[in-house]
Protein backbone atom coordinates (compact mmCIF):
# COMPACT_ATOMS: atom_id res chain seq x y z
CA UNK A 1 0.00 0.00 0.00
CA UNK A 2 2.78 2.30 1.07
CA UNK A 3 4.43 1.65 -2.22
CA UNK A 4 1.13 2.33 -4.67
CA UNK A 5 1.14 5.91 -2.77
CA UNK A 6 4.57 6.78 -3.60
CA UNK A 7 3.80 5.99 -7.35
CA UNK A 8 0.86 8.28 -7.41
CA UNK A 9 3.44 11.09 -5.34
CA UNK A 10 6.10 10.21 -8.15
CA UNK A 11 3.34 10.41 -10.90
CA UNK A 12 1.72 13.72 -9.34
CA UNK A 13 5.53 15.03 -9.18
CA UNK A 14 5.99 13.97 -12.75
CA UNK A 15 2.77 15.68 -13.88
CA UNK A 16 3.39 18.83 -11.86
CA UNK A 17 7.07 19.09 -13.45
CA UNK A 18 5.25 18.05 -17.07
CA UNK A 19 3.01 21.23 -16.44
CA UNK A 20 6.00 23.19 -15.41
CA UNK A 21 7.82 22.60 -18.30
CA UNK A 22 5.40 23.11 -20.67
CA UNK A 23 4.51 26.63 -19.20
CA UNK A 24 7.82 27.47 -19.71
CA UNK A 25 8.52 25.90 -23.39
CA UNK A 26 5.02 28.45 -23.73
CA UNK A 27 6.59 31.06 -22.67
CA UNK A 28 9.83 31.12 -24.12
CA UNK A 29 7.93 30.42 -27.46
CA UNK A 30 5.94 33.46 -27.11
CA UNK A 31 8.53 35.96 -25.47
CA UNK A 32 11.10 34.64 -28.98
CA UNK A 33 8.00 35.59 -31.23
CA UNK A 34 7.84 39.32 -29.45
CA UNK A 35 10.84 39.56 -29.99
CA UNK A 36 11.17 38.58 -33.64
CA UNK A 37 8.12 40.61 -34.46
CA UNK A 38 9.70 43.59 -32.74
CA UNK A 39 12.61 43.10 -34.58
CA UNK A 40 11.67 43.25 -37.83
CA UNK A 41 8.94 45.71 -37.41
CA UNK A 42 12.44 47.72 -35.67
CA UNK A 43 14.47 47.15 -39.11
CA UNK A 44 11.53 47.93 -41.58
CA UNK A 45 11.35 51.48 -39.76
CA UNK A 46 15.12 51.83 -39.78
CA UNK A 47 14.38 51.44 -43.70
CA UNK A 48 12.29 54.33 -43.51
CA UNK A 49 14.80 56.80 -42.19
CA UNK A 50 18.01 58.49 -43.57
CA UNK A 51 20.59 59.37 -41.48
CA UNK A 52 22.93 61.94 -42.49
CA UNK A 53 26.12 64.05 -41.30
CA UNK A 54 26.01 67.69 -40.68
CA UNK A 55 28.24 69.60 -38.99
CA UNK A 56 29.86 66.83 -37.40
CA UNK A 57 26.37 65.72 -36.04
CA UNK A 58 24.84 62.67 -36.89
CA UNK A 59 20.82 64.15 -38.05
CA UNK A 60 18.15 62.07 -38.53
CA UNK A 61 16.16 62.18 -42.07
CA UNK A 62 12.84 60.34 -42.92
CA UNK A 63 12.80 58.38 -46.74
CA UNK A 64 9.29 59.40 -48.68
CA UNK A 65 7.75 59.21 -51.86
CA UNK A 66 9.73 61.97 -54.09
CA UNK A 67 6.94 63.58 -55.33
CA UNK A 68 6.50 64.99 -51.63
CA UNK A 69 9.68 66.53 -51.67
CA UNK A 70 9.45 68.27 -55.61
CA UNK A 71 8.93 71.82 -54.33
CA UNK A 72 11.57 71.84 -51.86
CA UNK A 73 14.33 70.19 -53.86
CA UNK A 74 13.21 71.89 -56.99
CA UNK A 75 14.03 75.15 -55.13
CA UNK A 76 17.28 74.04 -53.58
CA UNK A 77 18.29 72.97 -56.93
CA UNK A 78 17.16 76.61 -58.46
CA UNK A 79 18.70 78.15 -55.52
CA UNK A 80 22.26 76.06 -56.08
CA UNK A 81 22.53 76.88 -59.80
CA UNK A 82 21.93 80.83 -59.03
CA UNK A 83 24.92 80.96 -56.43
CA UNK A 84 27.18 78.87 -58.32
CA UNK A 85 26.41 80.81 -61.57
CA UNK A 86 26.35 84.30 -60.01
CA UNK A 87 28.83 84.01 -57.24
CA UNK A 88 31.67 85.68 -58.69
CA UNK A 89 35.54 86.67 -57.26
CA UNK A 90 38.24 88.41 -58.95
CA UNK A 91 40.27 84.60 -59.33
CA UNK A 92 39.81 82.93 -62.30
CA UNK A 93 39.76 79.64 -60.54
CA UNK A 94 37.31 80.45 -58.59
CA UNK A 95 35.02 81.75 -61.11
CA UNK A 96 35.47 77.94 -63.23
CA UNK A 97 35.17 75.96 -59.99
CA UNK A 98 31.48 77.84 -59.15
CA UNK A 99 30.78 77.87 -62.67
CA UNK A 100 31.64 74.20 -63.32
CA UNK A 101 29.13 73.44 -60.33
CA UNK A 102 26.26 75.64 -61.60
CA UNK A 103 26.67 73.72 -65.42
CA UNK A 104 25.93 70.24 -63.56
CA UNK A 105 22.91 71.54 -62.71
CA UNK A 106 21.59 72.89 -66.38
CA UNK A 107 21.22 72.36 -69.55
CA UNK A 108 24.14 73.65 -72.92
CA UNK A 109 21.62 76.37 -72.42
CA UNK A 110 23.71 78.06 -69.33
CA UNK A 111 26.53 76.83 -70.96
CA UNK A 112 26.12 79.22 -74.12
CA UNK A 113 25.32 81.95 -71.57
CA UNK A 114 28.63 81.21 -70.10
CA UNK A 115 30.55 80.88 -73.10
CA UNK A 116 28.77 84.80 -74.56
CA UNK A 117 29.99 86.05 -71.61
CA UNK A 118 33.54 84.84 -71.84
CA UNK A 119 34.05 85.71 -75.00
CA UNK A 120 32.48 89.37 -74.44
CA UNK A 121 35.26 89.27 -71.73
CA UNK A 122 33.03 89.76 -69.08
CA UNK A 123 34.69 87.22 -66.50
CA UNK A 124 38.29 88.88 -67.73
CA UNK A 125 36.77 92.07 -66.60
CA UNK A 126 35.71 90.94 -63.04
CA UNK A 127 39.60 89.82 -62.59
CA UNK A 128 41.00 92.77 -64.00
CA UNK A 129 38.88 95.05 -62.04
CA UNK A 130 39.07 93.41 -58.43
CA UNK A 131 35.23 93.32 -58.50
CA UNK A 132 33.53 90.81 -56.39
CA UNK A 133 29.70 89.65 -57.62
CA UNK A 134 26.92 88.16 -54.93
CA UNK A 135 23.29 87.44 -55.29
CA UNK A 136 21.03 87.01 -52.28
CA UNK A 137 17.21 85.03 -53.43
CA UNK A 138 14.40 86.82 -52.71
CA UNK A 139 12.12 83.69 -53.58
CA UNK A 140 11.83 81.34 -56.22
CA UNK A 141 8.52 79.81 -57.91
CA UNK A 142 7.95 76.30 -58.90
CA UNK A 143 4.65 75.64 -60.84
CA UNK A 144 4.48 71.68 -60.23
CA UNK A 145 1.08 71.41 -62.27
CA UNK A 146 2.98 70.49 -65.44
CA UNK A 147 5.73 68.96 -65.97
CA UNK A 148 8.68 69.34 -67.09
CA UNK A 149 8.56 72.04 -63.91
CA UNK A 150 8.67 75.39 -64.29
CA UNK A 151 10.17 78.05 -62.12
CA UNK A 152 11.07 81.96 -61.74
CA UNK A 153 14.17 83.27 -59.38
CA UNK A 154 13.66 86.60 -57.90
CA UNK A 155 16.57 87.77 -56.82
CA UNK A 156 19.33 91.05 -56.14
CA UNK A 157 22.98 90.73 -57.14
CA UNK A 158 25.91 93.09 -55.09
CA UNK A 159 27.98 94.09 -57.52
CA UNK A 160 31.13 94.85 -55.37
CA UNK A 161 33.98 97.42 -56.89
CA UNK A 162 36.70 99.19 -54.63
CA UNK A 163 35.13 101.77 -54.70
CA UNK A 164 31.58 101.48 -54.86
CA UNK A 165 28.66 98.96 -54.49
CA UNK A 166 26.11 98.55 -57.60
CA UNK A 167 22.75 96.21 -56.14
CA UNK A 168 20.50 95.12 -59.08
CA UNK A 169 17.65 93.44 -59.73
CA UNK A 170 17.47 90.05 -61.08
CA UNK A 171 14.65 87.84 -62.16
CA UNK A 172 15.28 84.60 -64.30
CA UNK A 173 13.12 82.08 -65.37
CA UNK A 174 13.15 78.22 -66.89
CA UNK A 175 11.70 74.61 -66.49
CA UNK A 176 13.36 71.79 -64.41
CA UNK A 177 13.41 68.15 -66.00
CA UNK A 178 14.06 65.10 -63.36
CA UNK A 179 17.63 63.45 -64.36
CA UNK A 180 19.46 61.18 -62.38
CA UNK A 181 20.80 61.73 -58.98
CA UNK A 182 24.56 61.95 -58.50
CA UNK A 183 27.41 63.50 -56.58
CA UNK A 184 27.53 66.83 -59.12
CA UNK A 185 23.55 66.78 -59.16
CA UNK A 186 22.13 65.25 -55.78
CA UNK A 187 18.54 66.49 -56.56
CA UNK A 188 18.38 64.93 -59.52
CA UNK A 189 16.86 67.79 -62.10
CA UNK A 190 17.89 69.97 -64.64
CA UNK A 191 17.58 73.04 -65.61
CA UNK A 192 16.47 73.88 -69.29
CA UNK A 193 15.37 77.32 -71.22
CA UNK A 194 17.16 79.46 -68.42
CA UNK A 195 17.13 82.86 -69.41
CA UNK A 196 17.25 86.36 -67.80
CA UNK A 197 13.95 88.17 -67.99
CA UNK A 198 15.21 91.18 -66.04
CA UNK A 199 18.31 92.67 -64.67
CA UNK A 200 18.40 96.52 -63.88
CA UNK A 201 20.13 98.60 -61.79
CA UNK A 202 18.58 99.66 -57.81
CA UNK A 203 20.93 102.01 -56.29
CA UNK A 204 24.85 102.72 -55.96
CA UNK A 205 26.23 103.15 -52.86
CA UNK A 206 30.01 104.80 -52.81
CA UNK A 207 32.54 102.76 -50.28
CA UNK A 208 34.60 104.78 -48.26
Amino acid sequence: MQMFTKMKNIDTAFRYVRGFSFLVVSGCIIICSFIIFKSFQAVTLMQDKVYILANGKVLEAYASERKENIPVEAKDHVKNFHYYFFTLDPDDKVIKTNITKALYLADGGAKRIYDDLRENNFYAGIISGNISQTIEIDSIKIEIGQYPYQFKCYAKQNIIRTTSILRRSLLTEGTLRNVSRSDHNPHGFLIERFKTIENKDLSMENRK
